[in-house]
């Protein structure tokens, strides 16, 4: 397969650890999130064709701060720290939460979030607490389901329509896909959704007409949808849910 076009030129810009170190808004970024260990790093090193872009570590949750990358023309991809390790301490998980809810919230040049999930394990707590959040800004999410290559395809296709249905109740701009880092397979459909976010053209229309088929929102229908009224609780907060 050719190296991907989209983000082949990314590089490291930024660490951040508060809101007041964000680099000034750009015309647009992507910000990637998901549950520690869930393949975000590497889903990140597969998009960008790079093997060490993201930090792919042994020891989940070591993503502690907000990570930048230039991918070209101002437009970034954004690293999140990852949540929901049982192992990290509960004021760490307490001040990422606060970080990740923050960030989503007010960051003007965000044009939508890259939800990652284990294929086998979507849809948890922490990952349904995010989305319910993240539906206060009025921007898209597109789901990919990582490891796709350890199920079956019938088992990865059914999870897969599942977690279509699940998205789908909690809001029309929710999309997702079968991804795996190991085969590299989902590249292109991840490049097609995530260049109409950033008003790119990307030559990959047999991706972005299943998507359109399969009833995803396209750029042109998200632009005319308003953000849900009113806030509910951020990700993390509670008794045991929080993110990292």
């Amino acid at each position: 397969m050719a190296a991907p076009a989209l983000f082949r030129q990314a590089r490291f810009e930024t660490s951040v650890a508060a809101l007041e170190m964000l680099p000034p808004d750009g015309p647009g970024e992507i910000a990637f999130a998901g549950r520690s260990n869930a393949g975000k790093s590497s889903a990140l090193n597969t998009l960008a064709d790079h093997k060490r872009l993201a930090f792919v570590s042994k020891t989940p949750g070591r993503t502690q701060l907000i990570n930048y990358f230039d991918i070209g023309g101002g437009l970034r991809l954004v690293d999140l720290p990852g949540y929901g390790y049982a192992k990290v301490p509960d004021a760490i998980r307490a001040l990422w939460g606060r970080l990740i809810g923050d960030y989503v919230l007010v960051r003007r040049s965000l044009k939508g979030l890259a939800l990652i999930m284990d294929v086998r394990r979507p849809m948890t707590d922490h990952d349904l607490k995010l989305l319910q959040w993240f539906g206060q800004t009025g921007k898209p999410v597109h789901v990919m389901l990582t490891k796709s290559d350890k199920l079956a395809r019938a088992e990865g296709e059914r999870v897969l329509a599942t977690v279509r249905v699940q998205l789908a109740a909690i809001s029309p701009m929710y999309t997702a896909q079968l991804f795996s880092s190991l085969k590299r397979t989902g590249v292109q459909e991840a490049e097609a959704v995530f260049a109409g976010w950033l008003g790119l053209d990307v030559p990959v229309a047999e991706a972005t007409l299943a998507a359109t088929r399969r009833g995803g929102p396209t750029p042109k229908r998200m632009a005319g949808m308003r953000a849900p009224a009113g806030k509910k609780n951020p990700p993390g907060q509670g008794r045991k849910a929080a993110r990292g």
